[in-house]
């Protein structure tokens, strides 16, 4: 039995990036975390009522997958970078020294969000070589509206160098994100159920051309 961790900026995040394969490890047995750092889009919405709903559709949704550990630290939506990196480490390895992981999913380091940026630096600092520290293997997702609407010259083009097939569980997948009610979009938004079936379809795609594959890069 392996131990998983996602660590997510946002709720839903951690269904966009790797859904499809924290699927996979769930019907395998194996336990799963996820750590949602943010708050989510309070930057643009009333705080309590979204707080609540978000929270509420981010357990429903990871419980849907068979994943019941879920944790919030209510970071500032769209501004991590106003709270020290040390303090976000400092999160990250508590959660990982509690649980252990032999894995760990999070963002890409240069997504066109700056909290997906800070969490990605955080994951990479609390899991430096250390004496006595667990070290797991580290993969980054592709979000679709922020690693996207990378422009290629600002922040570099996601790059995938590792794929796993989700072909059996893209429906969970996508029932899990239609429960958060308030994050999803209507196609052609890049953050529709539509726009994802794409996206996995691509990735497939693209993974057939790229192989052998090595070490890290995309959870589905």
């Amino acid at each position: 039995m392996r131990r998983i961790m996602s660590i997510a900026a946002h709720p839903d995040d951690e269904m966009l990036g790797c859904g499809g394969t924290l699927a996979l490890f769930t019907e395998k047995g194996n336990l799963v975390k996820s750590v949602i750092l943010g708050e989510g889009m309070l930057s643009r919405k009333d705080p309590q009522t979204t707080l609540s709903s978000l929270q509420n559709d981010a357990r429903n949704a990871n419980r849907s997958l068979g994943i019941h550990n879920v944790v919030f630290y209510e970071l500032p939506d769209n501004a991590f970078d106003t709270v020290s990196l040390l303090s976000i480490v400092q999160i990250l390895e508590k959660e990982i020294l509690l649980f252990k992981p032999d894995i760990v999913f999070t963002h890409y380091g240069n997504d066109l969000n700056i909290d997906h940026r800070r969490t990605f630096e955080a994951v990479m600092t609390a899991c430096r070589p250390q004496p006595g520290f667990i070290n797991p293997d580290i993969y980054s997702f592709f979000i679709p509206s922020s690693t996207d609407w990378i422009d290629g010259v600002a922040f570099p083009p996601f790059s995938p160098n590792f794929y796993v097939d989700i072909s059996t569980t893209i429906e969970r997948k996508l029932s899990a994100l239609s429960k958060y009610e308030t994050e999803m979009k209507e196609y052609p938004h890049s953050r529709s159920i539509e726009a994802l079936r794409v996206f996995s379809k691509y990735w497939g795609a693209v993974s057939v051309g790229s192989m052998p594959i090595s070490s890290s890069s995309y959870g589905a």
